[in-house]
């Protein structure tokens, strides 16, 4: 009788138990090969030599109403990259040391920062410190992976006081012109000189907060936010970002407008009193509305490619 015998070996248990073992490994160790005791050890000292720093920043933070929207930006930032925590399991992690040279540059920066009183550049050098912490540990694929939380972290570090004069006297007068210019539309006279604008019954000074720098960032920071949240394409997003400098410009204007109609036809003391502090919450909420509205155009004019299968 002939017997067939077939051209193959049944392995060993065994064997296939290393086999499929060794195709499991690589995924579920990769986190355990990151030394996550020496990163541990190395954020700790990082928190203790920028305590101080951290601390002015929240006090600014809480104490400065033009910085208030710094207490969203590092949640928002966290959010995202939790959001995208499946994604970055999934990439190679390879240490690199040029992030070493990253981290001693945030270090440096922080020192010139503090020896010349800067504190733009001693706040800055935390993200460049984060950045190099980042790319030491888990490598250049997951810095590129999180750089957009990352960047978006500069904007809870309050602008430096010469670009923030720089940025709101052009701003007062750029609202003071608008207003100038519509007022009389309303039946308004005035006189305008520079950011003062001259009633019959009063004199309405533009001031620095009245410029629009706070309702500026605030806005920048919501508006990437919300793009964040309700729109996947990138250059949408990129338009809401930008059109929060005229949009808060605009309100601004309105705000100004409007205390200049109370005044003409109702009541000067109480234009300078309960509404005048009102106006800034009213004229947020419009800018909201604005950014929400030309969104809404957006997607009427270039419909997603979500929505226009619904």
């Amino acid at each position: 009788m002939l017997s067939f015998c077939p051209d193959f070996t049944v392995p060993p248990v065994s064997q296939l138990a290393q086999t499929e073992l060794s195709t499991v490994r690589p995924e579920s160790t990769r986190l355990a090969s990151v030394p996550y005791w020496q990163l541990g050890i190395l954020a700790g000292l990082s928190l203790w030599i920028y305590w101080p720093t951290l601390a002015h920043l929240l006090g600014q933070w809480w104490r400065d109403p033009n910085f208030s929207h710094g207490f969203f930006v590092p949640l928002f930032s966290a959010f995202v990259i939790w959001q995208r925590r499946d994604q970055l399991f999934a990439l190679d992690r390879t240490p690199s040391w040029s992030g070493l040279a990253v981290l001693f540059l945030g270090l440096l920066i922080l020192i010139v920062g503090q020896m010349g009183a800067e504190l733009f550049l001693a706040r800055s050098s935390l993200l460049l410190l984060l950045a190099g912490l980042v790319i030491l540990f888990f490598g250049w694929k997951v810095f590129g992976a999180v750089v957009f939380p990352w960047a978006f972290l500069l904007l809870m570090i309050p602008i430096p006081a010469l670009l923030f004069n720089q940025v709101t006297f052009p701003l007062q007068l750029l609202a003071s012109q608008v207003s100038a210019a519509l007022l009389p539309l309303l039946g308004v006279p005035i006189l305008r000189e520079g950011n003062v604008i001259n009633l019959p019954s009063m004199a309405l000074e533009v001031a620095e907060a009245c410029s629009g720098i706070r309702s500026l960032l605030s806005l920048l920071t919501l508006a990437i936010i919300y793009g964040y949240f309700t729109d996947k394409r990138l250059w949408v997003r990129w338009v809401l970002a930008l059109a929060s400098v005229p949009i808060a410009v605009a309100a601004n204007s309105v705000r100004i407008i409007g205390t200049g109609l109370l005044v003409q036809y109702w009541d000067a003391e109480k234009a300078e009193g309960y509404f005048h502090a009102s106006w800034g919450l009213i004229i947020f909420v419009v800018s909201l509305l604005m950014l929400y509205g030309l969104h809404g155009l957006i997607g009427w004019a270039w419909p997603s490619e979500a929505s226009a299968h619904e």
